[in-house]
């Protein structure tokens, strides 16, 4: 069992283990906006996936530079200027990209891939096979990394977007006249990008590749400038100048490493957008193209603070020239945008996920492209965003304070990331205990140290992300226990489906023409709409269809999988339709594909859908605390029809609805 049950007859998908046997082959990559056209990584080509990884995968980490550098050398003892401090710093950025980017995730955690996918939910799912059983301390850390996820992408937009505008205040000739007009500014790029995210990015997401890798560039040219204004800054590629650092600052080098880790932010997505792009091209544009470019950059700012320690202040505006100040400026705010719009396409993905495996109730979920499968828009996801990144800039109003915000999420998500990739290595690979914990343990370490280093930050915003992934967590822990709970009552109080088949025989009511399709989340008790009807109507079709729709711990079914029938008698069958965690239910594809497979034709036309729409009451003497009843009633009342969700013609749906007690 996947990680929440199976949520009811009003057409919630039942999360459960794949029907069939399990396909050993990798599912078709899912076609991503930034590669060419349907298909993903088949068609663009070797270059083509890279570029497009670049655009979205590393959209993220390659704005750290406007940042990291300046907040780690503010918080040194020196205040960034003594030799020691911008060696310690550079050092510790890149043995922090070398462990936590490179060995973690690219050498490690992407071979724990789920049919290609990655992420903390795929992750989380492959867990749960790697059990054979359905384990509370998986579905937890899934929750936890999922609610953080969330965290992460309300800070990310908000971050790099401020950090981009806030050159303003450096621009050269206007002597900082520009300065007020900075919150506006980026809170009007911040609105706009959210407006446009109804309409769609595939027309101009093409470009998102290209335009980040000239970026990349750009910070590598400013990089390999500035080297030589003190070539010496060569020896930070040293460990131990980072060592004597910490040793250096003593307790505040640990504080020092909650902003060091700013470099690494957004090393999850190479994780999270695997299956968009495939292992290689993310391998190959990491090791041969970003790694160098950061590193160069990183370098050029230690360099020109050694030579000028008053860079310090603000490194990696210090390192522009004058005559490209204004097209660097320019470039940083699309390579911001475009990062902010990666991680809002990535919770909108998220979003998906969580509904298909039963952790959030249906939401409104939209199609922005005929084309592209990877194009959704989810509204709710799409307003709480945006609410929530122009409450932290009007908040925190600088880079730097929103720097304290930043990073607990991310640590939390990638600690996560780890735990349950112990699972893995357990259980799935079968690796011995000795080989398994020389291979987690390391990486536990370095994620605490960086996570205990973060949670000092709290005082100074970490409790923003931390709140908000709590709320979350709440929401997605209310809806699984009341949907586990209302599953159980219903199944107590209800017939099962032989009985009634049998009682039927004995006195056998009126027949309509036509066919008669019952969803519910369980086939093996008599649906309450069937019930209904048998009851008010008096009428019984001549041909019955239980239908129930699966979700399994794949992130997509083949086709030749999609559907199973089990005939029960002459008037019933069973029909078992099942989808992996990344796809959206379509029943009416699905009756079409039983035509084609199994010869079971479905006129939709004259084919009646019946769902049980059930009537909440909250109890106090039962089941979950009041409140948390009346969350859960909240949370029921505002999902999404599942007339909608299911693409099931409206015109052929009959709800029938029944009370019950929570």
């Amino acid at each position: 069992m996947v990680g929440a049950p199976p949520q009811g007859e009003d057409g919630k998908p039942a999360a459960a283990n794949a029907t069939k046997p399990q396909d050993k082959s990798v599912a078709p990559p899912h076609p991503h906006p930034a590669a060419a056209g349907e298909g993903g990584h088949v068609k663009a080509g070797k270059w083509g996936l890279i570029i497009g990884a670049i655009g979205v995968v590393f959209g993220d980490i390659g704005t750290s530079p406007l940042y990291a550098m300046r907040e780690a050398l503010h918080h040194s003892r020196s205040g960034g200027t003594a030799e020691l401090a911008v060696l310690g710093v550079v050092s510790l950025v890149f043995w922090a990209l070398i462990l936590v980017v490179t060995l973690k995730y690219v050498v490690f955690l992407m071979k724990a891939d789920n049919k290609g996918e990655g992420g903390t939910l795929a992750l989380m799912a492959l867990a749960q096979r790697a059990m054979g059983r359905r384990s509370g301390l998986v579905f937890l850390l899934g929750v936890c990394g999922a609610a953080l996820f969330y965290g992460d992408g309300v800070i990310t937009p908000a971050i790099s977007v401020v950090s981009a505008v806030e050159g303003l205040r450096d621009a050269p000739g206007i002597g900082g006249a520009l300065s007020p007009f900075v919150l506006p500014i980026a809170a009007g790029i911040l609105i706009a990008l959210f407006m446009i995210q109804s309409r769609g990015t595939a027309s101009v997401a093409r470009y998102f590749g290209p335009l980040t890798a000239i970026w990349f560039l750009i910070l590598a040219g400013l990089g390999l400038w500035h080297i030589f204004d003190d070539i010496s800054i060569l020896r930070a590629l040293s460990p131990h100048y980072g060592l004597l650092f910490l040793i250096d600052n003593g307790f505040l080098g640990f504080v020092i490493l909650g902003s060091v880790f700013l470099a690494v932010t957004g090393a999850e997505a190479l994780y999270a957008d695997m299956g968009h792009f495939g292992k290689a091209p993310i391998r190959q544009g990491w090791l041969i193209f970003v790694l160098p470019c950061l590193t160069l950059n990183y370098l050029g700012q230690g360099a020109l603070v050694l030579s000028d320690p008053s860079a310090a202040i603000n490194p990696f505006w210090r390192m522009v020239p004058e005559i490209a100040y204004w097209p660097v400026l320019l470039m940083a705010t699309i390579a911001t945008v475009i990062a902010s719009q990666a991680v809002i396409t990535g919770a909108f993905s998220v979003t998906q996920q969580a509904v298909q495996l039963g952790l959030l109730p249906r939401i409104d979920i939209r199609n922005t492209s005929e084309s592209q499968a990877g194009q959704i828009y989810v509204p709710a996801v799409n307003l709480m965003l945006m609410v929530g990144v122009l409450a932290l800039v009007a908040t925190f109003q600088t880079s730097s304070a929103l720097a304290a915000a930043y990073g607990i999420a991310v640590t939390g998500s990638m600690f996560v990331d780890t735990l349950l990739a112990w699972f893995i290595v357990r259980r799935l690979w079968k690796w011995s205990l000795p080989v398994s914990l020389a291979a987690i343990v390391p990486f536990i370490a370095i994620d605490l140290v960086f996570l205990t280093s973060n949670l000092l930050k709290i005082p100074q915003g970490a409790w923003f992300p931390l709140a908000l992934g709590a709320i979350l967590v709440l929401i997605m822990w209310t809806w699984t226990r009341g949907t586990r709970i209302v599953t159980a009552k219903t199944r107590k109080d209800s017939l099962p489906l032989n009985d009634l088949i049998e009682m039927l025989r004995a006195r056998p009511p009126h027949r309509a023409p036509g066919t008669a399709i019952f969803l519910t989340s369980d086939p093996d008790i008599a649906p309450v709409a069937l019930m209904h009807n048998l009851k008010h109507n008096k009428v019984l079709h001549e041909k019955n269809v239980i239908l129930t729709v699966r979700t399994t711990d794949r992130p997509r079914v083949s086709e030749a999988d999609r559907v199973r029938i089990e005939p029960i008698s002459d008037d019933f069958k069973k029909l078992i339709v099942s989808y992996g965690f990344m796809e959206r239910p379509n029943v009416p594809k699905a009756l079409n594909l039983c035509r084609k497979q199994q010869g079971l034709k479905f006129d939709i036309m004259s084919t009646s859908f019946f769902l049980g729409r059930r009537s909440l009451v909250p109890s106090a003497n039962q089941g979950m605390p009041l409140w948390q009843d009346r969350l859960y009633i909240f949370l029921m009342r505002n999902a999404a029809n599942p007339t909608d969700f299911f693409h099931i013609p409206p015109g052929r749906v009959v709800e029938l609805g029944t009370q019950v007690s929570v």
